[in-house]
């Protein structure tokens, strides 16, 4: 026998140490990360969001970093940033995203940054050509790279007229991640379906939710009234980009039904885009709140009752786990953040993927039915309150540790894919 009774094999138990010792060393290590990203804080979308949170996490764990992105208009305000370096590149506006600016190459800038003040791993978070040309200068330096997978760009494709070159986008994501040590993913679900695709070293690093500011207490009876709503009539919330991707003809469909049930019913949009014209005009008479963010974004959510989130093109959906740490009922389709932490019927409302007369029929029940709504309320929040940030920066920094030791083919490159930090 390799152990007496209640004791673990002595090889179990000698992987047991070996990863212990491993954590103790890892809290006495410092990591130099550059961060490579199109878009960061104050800038409002879901990457910048998420990135900001986890450089923030990094730092606070003593580890250093930089970030090096293109500049945007919100530089020119002078506004306070992270206590960390940064790097300013060359950018261009991005196509329907007249507010953000995609890096353009920047390889030489970045070796030559590079062999001077070397990084532990650069993390390639999004796949622009600043992204692409972070992950060139680094393999040519000899800097392991980690990148993220964060948006469905080949999806996106179709909703831009460019449904043509989903394949050739697809190959190009492909063939940008399989260049880094690993690519780091928020859901397992989505792991599993690039690794379908040929993505290699696909690891999963979750997401977490700032509970204390998103809280059904910041709930505001001024602000219902705005709205023109009393306490009796459910307030419905959408939050996000108003843009071709996110399916939000299908959001007021659902309204719709759900307004022939309960007549009262108030429909609020936060958020901007391109469609937020085409979208007023069609749909007269609903709440369009605009842009909000902190703690007003905070009161909108959890001033209102039910949240319906349509969009079938993401790879984690934020809002969701906002909508639920805030105290709302949330229908939405089952993939990404809703499949993660959705239980149907018990904390949220989840459709089968595309079905729309699901969704919309999901929606309708939720109507005229308090009990229903205060049921998932409680539920949604008490699932968000275990969305603990820690795991995710437990999660990161092991991923950026294991993709700092990661060679091409060799010895750690195979202890990386047996770690299961690769799968």
């Amino acid at each position: 026998m390799n152990g007496s009774p209640g004791c673990l094999p002595l090889r179990a138990c000698s992987r047991f140490v070996d990863k212990a010792e491993k954590q103790k060393t890892r809290q006495q290590e410092r990591l130099r990360i550059a961060v490579v990203t199109e878009t960061y804080p104050p800038e409002i979308n879901g990457v910048a969001a998420t990135l900001g949170v986890m450089v923030h996490g990094m730092i606070a764990r003593g580890h250093s970093v930089e970030v090096i992105r293109p500049s945007q208009r919100s530089d020119r305000s002078g506004s306070t940033r992270a206590p960390h370096a940064e790097v300013l590149v060359r950018g261009v506006p991005i196509p329907g995203y007249g507010s953000l600016r995609m890096g353009l190459p920047a390889t030489r800038l970045l070796k030559k940054r590079w062999r001077t003040l070397r990084p532990d791993v650069v993390q390639v978070a999004t796949e622009g050509p600043l992204g692409w040309s972070a992950t060139r200068a680094a393999r040519q330096v000899g800097v392991p790279v980690a990148s993220e997978f964060h948006t469905n760009f080949h999806a996106y494709s179709k909703h831009y007229g460019a449904g043509w070159l989903h394949g050739v986008i697809a190959r190009y994501l492909r063939n940008l991640h399989n260049a880094a040590a690993l690519t780091m993913v928020p859901t397992r679900e989505l792991a599993e379906s690039l690794s379908q695709r040929g993505f290699e070293r696909v690891t999963v690093v979750g997401r977490g939710i700032d509970t204390a500011l998103f809280d059904p207490r910041r709930r505001s009876a001024s602000l219902r009234e705005a709205w023109g709503v009393t306490d009796d009539a459910p307030v419905v919330l959408h939050v996000g980009r108003l843009a071709p991707e996110k399916n939000l003809d299908l959001l007021f469909a659902a309204f719709d039904a759900m307004r022939a049930r309960c007549p009262r019913a108030r429909l609020v949009v936060v958020g901007d885009g391109p469609e937020r014209s085409r979208l007023a005009q069609r749909y007269p008479g609903h709440y369009f709140a605009g842009m909000r963010r902190g703690e007003a974004l905070a009161t909108h959510y959890a001033s209102a009752d039910i949240f319906l989130y349509p969009s079938l093109t993401e790879t984690f959906g934020n809002v969701t786990l906002e909508a639920m740490a805030s105290g709302l009922a949330v229908v939405a389709f089952d993939y990404a953040a809703a499949r993660q932490h959705i239980v149907h019927d018990v904390s949220g409302l989840l459709s089968p993927f595309g079905d729309a007369a699901a969704f919309v029929r999901h929606a309708a029940t939720l109507a005229d039915s308090w009990e229903s709504i205060s049921r998932l309320r409680q539920a949604a929040r008490m699932v968000a309150q275990s969305a603990d940030w820690k795991r995710v920066f437990d999660a990161l920094e092991d991923a950026l540790f294991a993709a700092r030791e990661y060679r091409p083919e060799g010895p750690a490159a195979r202890g990386l894919r047996e770690s299961g930090v690769a799968t």
